[in-house]
């Protein structure tokens, strides 16, 4: 595997930063997780806009255009063949001193990884998924907030080892209030007849991209899409409940807390938006040869 790093293609053992990076010592930087589908990259240009504000959000200037990080990403693609997907696009603050002003840090360091991943098993996507609330709570948005993909990634960690630990492989994380957050990694749906609701960005929920993806399929199927405060409640008493996300794409919950969702089986509306998006996925993107 070929490894980009800081404009240059590497090999994998020799991708290697510094013990002095901040990214390492304090999970000082930003991400993104992008897809490719049939040689194209799926909506590249919307993850490196977030990526640019989440850099901007935390004051950390990325040593490259939009336009190069993309090509940058398009480059690694095409050098490991990476036409079905995943791509990590990590920027850090870079090397610095052993202490927490950013601002002595030199360089950013930009590192892009095109391999595979498989987030759930093929069975889950037919049968659904059975899921937990945890206890641990989204961050404040104005601690760390929800719309910044940075590094620090120990609250989502903390809440899936909490669902891991209960026999799931994903979890419903609440906010402050006690209002539906999201996902570990991943954005929630509900499905009520023909209206489809995820929670706001203020309650601690990333407007994933993904997520916004199917918000528009959902609209062009007929549904009444909205985004509302859900409770608890309102996730056991649904008709259907989803996920979305880059890696998940899209995957059917079946039970919550031990509550049955719907009849218990991935619902009509879940099945159609998640066909869509496999059509409207391997039909777009940036090319990559």
């Amino acid at each position: 595997m070929k490894i980009y790093m800081n404009g240059k293609l590497v090999p994998e053992r020799a991708a290697k930063v510094s013990v002095f990076d901040h990214g390492l010592l304090y999970g000082d930087g930003v991400f993104e997780g992008i897809r490719s589908y049939d040689g194209r990259v799926f909506m590249l240009d919307e993850h490196v806009d977030r990526l640019f504000r989440s850099a901007k959000a935390i004051d950390l200037k990325i040593p490259l255009t939009p336009q190069g990080v993309a090509r940058a990403v398009v480059m690694t693609c095409k050098a490991n063949k990476t036409l079905n997907g995943y791509i990590r696009l990590v920027v850090t603050r870079g090397v610095g001193t052993l202490g927490l002003n950013p601002y002595t840090c030199s360089k950013p360091q930009i590192v892009i990884i095109a391999g595979n991943i498989q987030l759930y098993p093929r069975k889950l996507y037919d049968d659904g998924l059975s899921i937990v609330t945890v206890g641990t709570l989204r961050n404040h948005t104005e601690s760390i907030n929800p719309q910044i993909k940075s590094l620090n990634y120990l609250n989502n960690v903390m809440a899936k080892i909490e669902a891991i630990n209960a026999g799931c492989m994903e979890a419903v994380m609440l906010n402050q209030q006690g209002f539906v957050a999201e996902a570990t990694g991943d954005n929630i749906f509900v499905v009520r007849g023909k209206r489809l609701i995820t929670p706001p960005p203020w309650c601690g929920t990333l407007e994933g991209i993904t997520r916004n993806v199917v918000m528009k399929l959902a609209v062009e199927d007929g549904c009444d899409v909205s985004e509302q405060v859900l409770t608890r409640y309102d996730l056991y008493t649904a008709d259907e409940v989803f996920l979305t996300g880059t890696a998940a794409e899209v995957i059917p919950v079946v039970n919550i807390d031990r509550r049955s969702i719907g009849a218990g089986v991935p619902g009509l509306v879940t099945r159609r938006l998640a066909a869509a998006f496999r059509r409207f996925a391997g039909s777009t993107g940036t090319p990559i040869v």
